[in-house]
Parts: structure tokens; sequence; C-alpha cells
């Protein structure tokens, strides 16, 4: 007998859990197909299907007649929903709210549909991960997790629908708020910290309450690595006021959200001089490495999302840890949850997916790959840096049909108004759970930069530096080639852009003027999307743009270092992000002048105006 789609069942029995993962594994092929069934039968009058299925439900030609999309396809029907059109629109069940995505269109965040019975799915999902861990980690009901877990800013659309980050919506719900008792999943932060709309005083506060009680915690994280590293910067920034506040029993006053101080206060109960002191020894150190397990020494790992572009902080994750296990549970996105890690002890490098087929009905659009500029990437284990090509015909492969070795595209059909959607993220398969394929993120297709939650891709970086060059012209000096990285040797991490610059007139020596240089850097920071400019100016997730200036040559020399590792001379392109240490040593010996943006960007929630 097949499970339903949304099985309930108490997250504190493990082997009822892992019955379930068990049962849906192993009926992947029918439990996708049902999967197809439902959302076919629900959704066939819909105005979307319609138009391809003349408002019959037909599962056959589901493929044939209905068209793989990209968001810019659907966006003009969200957009409708937004504005104050009915959700039959694309969804049989009505549209509760739109959940904005880190990837964006036309500068502001991607919207997509959610409803009620999703974030059931989401809970269920969540519920899942449990049984899984314990299934490795012993004794995780004998004390309670550190997580820092944060809500973002929300807005509210033409007609009255909120739109806001998937985590916000979660966190916001009342399937998070009202959850069941769960003996192996407490928080040391009360809600009231965690949706404290003040991200430094929720970010004080949930440390602070972390420490209190670091004798009961046994595994810390954050959703994403680069998040876990600021809350380490932080405590460097703030170590003595938050051991001030432990030796008190009193917190500071800018602690100015109510419900966030009533909260903490509480967990602070009464002055503990004894606990402040010891903790105050652990910062005084010399060396912070180490310092997770210094901190918190009954921690068992750290769970953090060190997957894709976030694997960049593995090693100062590492040299911070103490050696405990980095752990990535989940994939998921705004559009939908995907899989759970089933070896959760596994090394980050080796960490696979395995996709839960009653979450979405999954197609895979297969990618050929091929290394002309591999060179450029570290190793072979670092696969961002390889092009891609993807079959014209757009011909998909379903979740059983994949194959082992192969590079695919994640296509879904989802439970709330997607259909045949490509996500943008590239996987590949590793292995299978029973029936049910494995993968590993590897990408997302296009995106060049990344430090956060940002995904700045190979055009929107063109169009910003095509901006800030216009600055030079009046100098008289041409950009004649540039390419960039993400630097994350220092929290919080930043884009590096490497510009090789002439002079209109020859043999005339570069000398560069500070504030046209600088200006340029705020440039193209302003010239980027919504999603960059609020992790600067909101979320103080990224670092100041830096632009290093390279002298003639240096760009002659990068393709000097790729075509010895192998590149064709004849098809050499400056790739426009390196990740090589390698190559940005060649970059970096070349360096004749550094400068970084002096302002933050303008960022403001985006608002949608009525159509």
């Amino acid at each position: 007998m097949l499970p339903r789609m949304i099985p309930s069942y108490n997250p504190n029995d493990n082997e009822y859990g892992l019955k379930l993962l068990e049962d849906l594994t192993t009926n992947a092929y029918e439990v996708q197909q049902q999967v197809l069934e439902e959302i076919l039968t629900k959704n066939a009058e819909t105005e979307y299907l319609s138009a391809f299925l003349n408002g019959h439900y037909d599962r056959k030609d589901f493929k044939k007649k209905v068209p793989v999309v990209s968001y810019e396809d659907v966006k003009p029907y969200i957009e409708r929903i937004a504005n104050g059109e009915p959700s039959d629109i694309i969804s049989a069940q009505k549209i509760t709210e739109l959940l904005t995505s880190s990837g964006t269109s036309g500068g502001q965040p991607k919207m997509m549909p959610s409803t009620v019975e999703d974030l059931d799915r989401k809970t269920f999902f969540y519920n899942l991960l449990v049984p899984v861990m314990n299934k490795y980690v012993d004794g995780l009901d004998q004390g309670k997790g550190m997580y820092l877990l944060f809500i973002k800013p929300e807005i509210s659309t033409p007609c009255g629908l909120v739109a806001r980050p998937v985590l916000t919506s979660y966190y916001k719900s009342s399937n998070f708020r009202n959850r069941p008792f769960n003996r192996y999943n407490i928080y040391t932060s009360p809600d009231e910290i965690i949706l404290c709309s003040d991200s430094k005083q929720s970010m004080y506060c949930q440390l602070l309450c972390g420490l209190v009680q670091r004798d009961e915690v046994l595994r810390v994280g954050a959703v994403f690595a680069s998040a876990f590293l600021r809350a380490i910067k932080f405590l460097e920034d703030h170590w003595k006021e938050l051991c001030s506040n432990i030796g008190s029993g009193h917190v500071s006053d800018w602690i100015t959200d109510l419900s966030c101080r009533n909260a903490v206060s509480l967990v602070l109960s009464k002055p503990n001089p004894d606990l402040a002191n010891l903790i105050e020894h652990e910062f005084n150190n010399k060396s912070w490495e180490g310092i997770v397990k210094r901190l918190w020494p009954r921690t068992k790992y750290i769970e953090v999302i060190v997957t894709g572009s976030m694997a960049q902080y593995i090693p100062t994750l590492e040299f911070y840890s103490g050696g405990l296990p980095l752990i990535s549970t989940m994939y998921a996105s705004s559009e939908c949850y995907f899989g759970i890690n089933f070896n959760p002890l596994s090394k980050p490098h080796d960490v696979a997916y395995t996709l839960l087929p009653n979450m979405a009905y999954f197609e895979f659009l297969p990618v050929e790959k091929h290394h002309e500029e591999v060179a450029l990437c570290n190793g072979v284990s670092d696969q961002s840096c390889i092009k891609e090509e993807e079959k014209e015909n757009l011909e998909t492969v379903d979740l059983v049909d994949v194959k082992l070795g192969h590079y695919y595209e994640l296509v879904v059909t989802t439970f709330t108004g997607l259909y045949r959607y490509r996500v943008g993220d590239i996987l590949m398969v590793t292995g299978f759970h029973n029936k049910a394929p494995q993968f590993r993120f590897m990408h997302r297709r296009n995106v060049v930069l990344s430090i956060d939650t940002d995904k700045t891709n190979e055009e929107d970086l063109l169009n910003a530096v095509t901006k800030a060059k216009l600055l030079l012209d009046p100098l008289g000096f041409l950009l004649i080639e540039y390419t960039s990285y993400a630097d994350t040797s220092s929290i919080p991490g930043h884009y590096v852009l490497f510009w090789e610059l002439k002079t209109k007139e020859k043999n005339d020596l570069i000398e560069l003027d500070t504030n046209i240089m600088e200006q340029c850097c705020s440039t193209v920071e302003e010239s980027l999307d919504s999603v960059y400019r609020r992790c600067r100016r909101k979320d103080n997730s990224i670092g100041p743009l830096e632009i290093r200036i390279v002298k003639h040559g240096a760009f002659d020399a990068l393709m000097d270092f790729s075509v010895s590792q192998g590149s064709s001379v004849n098809q050499y392109k400056t790739p426009r992000c390196i990740k090589s240490e390698e190559a940005i040593k060649i970059l970096d010996s070349r360096v004749v002048g550094r400068f970084f943006s002096k302002s933050t960007p303008l960022w403001e929630p985006f608002r949608m105006e009525t159509k």
C-alpha cells in the first residue's frame, strides 16, 4: 500500500519515520505517478493547464502538451494573482501567500505561490529529518539545539497577499509556532526571539540564550554556513557585553524589542558570575580555533548547508569547529522542498540528497558537461566553473530513470501551481536509495558569484561593470578585461573584481583617482540586484565590494595558466568568475591598486504596482 501524500505520524516515533522513508523510496515510481495524477486531477480546470490540456486530465499527454518553462514564462500569472485575480489561474487550491526567492527577475525577487497545505508538507518534511539524525547520532533527546534562525522583511501585494521568504513564512506559521512537543528538537532560543524583526537584537539574544544554556546544547547551527560564521564574527565583536549580561543577570538596555527582551530575561533569570568567568576565559584564549567546541562542550555536530556556493566556507568552519562534523541535512528552495541527506555524517564534499517522491513531480533535463575552463576551478571536486550545454529539445527524464554519474537540471511540478518549472539547480546522480536517486548539488545555472543568499549571474555582473566603467571615460581609461571571485577569507565575505585598464594615449602611465575608483565600486553595487543590496544594507551579510586594478599583461598570464592546464588557445575566453587559488594568486601578484565601496547601496522591500 502506498503512503499518503502527506502521511501523519508522531515525530517522536523514530522507527515509524524510518519506515515511511523506506516505503516512499521503495515505491518511488508509483508515488511519482500518484503525485502527478493528484496534481493534474485537482488542477486540470485551471486557466494555465486547461490551455494545454483542454480542461481534461490527461497524464499520458502531460509531457507532450505542457511545456517546460522558466520563471519569465509564469511570472505574468503570478503577478495577476498578486494584483487580485483568483488563484484558479494556476491552482485549484487558494494561494495564501507568495514566497520570495533569492533568485531575481528584473532585479527583484522571484515570487512563488504557496498554500496552507504546503505548510503541512513542509512540516512533514522537517519531521522526517529527526529519525534520520537519530539513526546516526545518539542521545539527541538529552539536550537542546542552538539554531540561529531569523525572519526577514515581508511586503503586502496590491491585493493584500503577503510576499516573504520561505523560512520567514514557515517560522511565522502556526505549524511552527504551535508545533507539538518533540523531545528531539528543543531550541535554546524562544520563539519570540526567532520572530524578532530586528536581526541584530535577535542575533544577540539567541547567542545569549545559547551561552546561558551551554551545558544543555547538543548541536548548533544555522540554515547556511555563511549565517553561522556571521554569528562567530558577532561573538568576536560582542563577547564582553554578553559575558557582562550573564554575570549580572540583566540584558543590555539596547535590546528594546519587548517580546525579545522578556523572553531572554526569563532565560537569564539570575546573575551567574561563575558561568560568565568560564566563558570569558574561553573568549580570552589566544586563538579562536575550536571555539565552538570549547563554548558548547557537549555539542555533537554543526548543522549548516555546506553544499553549492556554501562549500567555500568549509575551511573556516573547520577552523572554528574543533573537529565537529559539519552536517547538511536537507535540500529545499522557495519553489518546493526536495530531499534529505540519508547519510548526514558524510564529508561535506560527499553530501548527496535523496529526493522524496511525494514532495512534487520531478523531471530532469540532461546537461552535457565540457571542461574547457576547468583549469580555473579548484580541481575536479569543484564543478561550478565547468560549462554546461543543455539539450535544445528540452526532453526530460523521470526521477527513476536518471543515470549514475550524469548531470541534470531539476524540473518540478508542484502542488501549488508550478508546472514543469525549471528550478535552475544543476545536480549529479551519485547513487540510489532503494528506487529513489541520490543527487549531489553542483551549482546554480548561470550563477558566477555568491556570498550568502545572493546569486549574481554573468549578465548582471556585465551590466553592473558596464555602468561603472563609464566613470573612467573622462579620465581617458579603457577597461580591457575583468573577472571576479567571492572572497570569503574574512567575515562577512565580499565580491572582488579584477580590472585591467589601459589609457587611450599610448605609453601613458595609469594614475588612479581614488574617489573615482571608489565611485566605480559603489556603482557596481548599486547596479546589482535587490537580494545583493539587501544582504549588504539590511542583513550585513556581505562586505563592501572591492576592485583590484592589475597591471598590463595580467590577463595574458591568466590565459597562459589556463592553457598550461589543458585549455584550448583557440577556444579560450576570459572567465567572469575564478575559483582556483592559483588563478587568484596570478592576478593578485599583479595588483597595483585596491579600492573599496565607501557607501552602502540603497535597498528597500520591493513594491508591486497595481496593473
